[in-house]
């Protein structure tokens, strides 16, 4: 039997109580929100010391360790880009702590090293990525982060001389960025951390070699926390886009050409409906959902007075649109369907040329590629192979490997199948299941689920460590399909959007009670994990059904559902969650926020919380109070545990042997909670 804790260390109660819509609700840990006051930090020394006297104590936790080693620990690439002849990504060697920015002078030649964060001397939570190289070749815009902070700091590499230059941006958020056409300067939306105007939305050119005190504003959006302000360019324009964070996302569009004086101009205003735009130098294509649930791609031929006029380029069909490109002369189209991935390749006419399947129970997902060129990049893995990275000619719709991340995993061994089963409304919910291929017609299996419900994400076939090692256990995964996500189109979203949120976690509870009745696996069995929205969902779960579920690892969620809205940035995610400040919401929300759900006395299953300092999208403050109120309420007696971290955020940049170490206490806490081999 896992073994049990010692009470965990007690967490004061200083209740706070308002009346919000006319209802009291008390908050016995607001005094934990404030992150940086003595008091919660000696609480994290305790609640720190606390989890690691459990994990440490956990057998087989060295073999564990090892394993993960030698599935986390292999060579990768990824972020690839190409300008001309040359290409730029990044790449993690056998052994490194962090990826490093290299360049390839033409498909097949050497790998030549830009930029290696180690180099920088600032300790192994420093981490790098490529985002822009110029038109021109000559210059390379990246990011440089610390630990899993969401902001950034900005550098600008001159590639030739290998040197930084002192053009860069401070820490802070770069919501938009375009090398201007000849090179010699760029445009910018930058949001910085430390300024005395925070919420100032203006976009500014700045020429390379000069003072950033010199930048000249270009454009100017507001002075509001609910507006944000991109842009994006072709040869002759620049286009500037406004969003309105209100009771509904509008969106402004604004023009300016290089060769005229004058100010931007309107392009399209007020816009409740998506437009993205894919600017080219001769015309300017979008994708949009107006009128076309599934989205469709027009050309724009006028604006007049903000009102665009189009026609059809590639109508609306059964699969949705996810994304697209235009590259040379081609839109390459990424469809979506039921789980089912395609890239399509057409005409700037619309007429079909090509198209790239996916193969059965296989993710396919385009990375990008250059409009300047003739090919793009894309990924496949499933949950038993991870990525592979193909370059594809458009020309000659041929595809060239690029990479293969080596894995020890024995794939052959693992089978996956797919089953339908009755949400609580009578709805039928696909769900994944994968394991050896005893496992899959087998009963009473130990047996780990997830998903997401959310942003209209889909659940598709990927390959995870964790899953993987879990597998080799003798673990079954199941993975429903859970509505909130838009495997089934727009609608499938909506279903359980903002007040219909509850329908996600009737969706994930029925597919666990389904796994549970028909015998594939028991309730001291059954263990489930998610992070950021998957977290809340977990969190919601945990909550409503614990006596569904051993264990659950909760990771960098949002819990306290009537107060999210209130810190770092996520008000703006009112449309997809809804806000207490709205009487409506509120009554949803506070039914089942899962801070709010716990109730005293309740035998709630073992759970690993985590979080850190660094997250900027889901606030820690959530995992904070949660597992006080837990642990306060849990009458199991089962581990309660926080796995915090000083690096931890939202961005998933932890240097290699930190995130070893992270997977394997995840796993040692699974494996003890499901009394599974080491």
């Amino acid at each position: 039997m896992p073994h049990l804790m010692s009470a965990p260390p007690h967490t004061p109660i200083d209740a706070v109580t308002e009346v919000l819509h006319g209802v009291p609700v008390t908050d016995p840990y607001r005094w934990l929100e404030d992150q940086g006051s003595p008091r919660t930090r000696e609480w994290i020394k305790a609640q720190t010391e606390f989890a690691r006297t459990y994990l440490d104590a956990i057998p087989g936790r060295d073999h564990i360790r090892a394993r993960v080693r030698e599935l986390l620990d292999v060579e990768t690439y990824e972020s690839i880009q190409s300008v001309g002849d040359r290409y730029f990504f990044r790449k993690r060697r056998e052994g490194q702590e962090q990826p490093s920015i290299y360049m390839r002078n033409g498909a097949d030649g050497e790998d030549e090293l830009l930029v290696d964060p180690a180099e920088r001397g600032t300790g192994r939570f420093t981490a790098v990525r490529a985002l822009l190289v110029s038109p021109d070749g000559r210059f390379l815009l990246y990011e440089i982060k610390e630990g899993g902070e969401r902001t950034a700091t900005f550098a600008l590499l001159d590639i030739e001389s290998r040197r930084t230059l002192p053009d860069g941006l401070p820490r802070g958020y770069l919501r938009g960025f375009a090398f201007a056409p000849d090179c010699r300067s760029f445009y910018y939306v930058h949001e910085a951390r430390d300024t005395e105007r925070p919420n100032y939305r203006a976009a500014y050119q700045h020429v390379i070699g000069t003072q950033s005190t010199d930048d000249n504003e270009i454009f100017f959006a507001g002075d509001d926390k609910r507006i944000r302000l991109g842009l994006t360019l072709d040869k002759k324009r620049l286009f500037f886009f406004v969003y309105r964070y209100l009771d509904k996302t509008f969106t402004d569009v604004y023009l300016k050409s290089f060769d005229e004086i004058q100010s931007p101009e309107p392009f399209a205003i007020g816009i409740d409906y998506l437009l993205c735009l894919l600017p080219t130098d001769d015309a300017i294509f979008a994708i949009t959902d107006k009128d076309a649930p599934n989205r469709r791609i027009v050309k724009i031929s006028a604006c007049e007075n903000g009102n665009i006029k189009w026609s059809d380029v590639i109508g609306e069909n059964d699969s949705r649109i996810e994304t697209a490109l235009i590259i040379g002369n081609r839109i390459v189209v990424f469809y979506a369907k039921a789980m089912v991935q395609q890239l399509v390749i057409f005409d700037l006419l619309g007429r079909r040329i090509s198209e790239i399947d996916a193969a059965d129970e296989q993710t396919l997902r385009i990375t990008g590629g250059s409009h300047e060129s003739d090919e793009i990049f894309f990924e496949t893995e499933s949950f038993t192979e991870p990525t592979t990275v193909y370059r594809y000619s458009l020309q000659n719709n041929r595809r060239a490997l690029w990479s293969k991340r080596a894995c020890s995993f024995d794939s052959a061994e693992y089978a996956s199948s797919q089953v339908w089963y009755r949400s609580s409304d009578g709805t039928q919910i696909p769900m994944y299941l994968v394991g050896r291929r005893g496992v899959l017609t087998g009963t009473g299996n130990p047996t780990v689920m997830t998903s997401y419900g959310g942003y209209g994400v889909s659940m598709t076939p990927q390959f995870s460590i964790l899953v993987a090692f879990m597998m080799e256990r003798g673990c079954l995964f199941a993975l429903p399909n859970i509505r909130g996500g838009s495997e089934f189109g727009e609608e499938w979203h909506n279903a359980a959007k903002r007040r219909n949120r509850q329908t996600a976690y009737d969706d994930f509870l029925c597919g666990a009670e389904w796994l549970i009745g028909t015998g594939r696996t028991a309730r001291g069995k059954l263990a489930i994990f998610g992070g950021s929205n998957s977290g809340l969902l977990v969190g919601a779960a945990l909550t409503q059904r614990p006596d569904l579920f051993a264990a659950v690892v909760c990771m960098v969620p949002l819990l306290d559902m009537l107060r999210y809205h209130l810190f770092d940035n996520a008000h703006l995610w009112k449309e997809e969650f809804g806000t207490a400040e709205d009487p409506d919401d509120f009554a949803v929300l506070k039914q089942y926020s899962p801070y709010h759900r716990v109730r005293d006395g309740v035998a709630y299953p073992a759970a690993m919380i985590i979080s850190g300092d660094s997250d900027q999208n889901c606030n820690s403050l959530h995992a904070r109070k949660m597992t006080a109120r837990l642990q306060a309420a849990d009458a199991s007696g089962r581990p309660i545990i926080l796995d915090y971290n000083t690096f931890r955020g939202h961005s998933p940049v932890l240097p290699l042997r930190e995130r070893i170490d992270a997977l394997t206490d995840r796993l040692a806490f699974l494996c003890e909670q499901l009394q599974l081999p080491a």
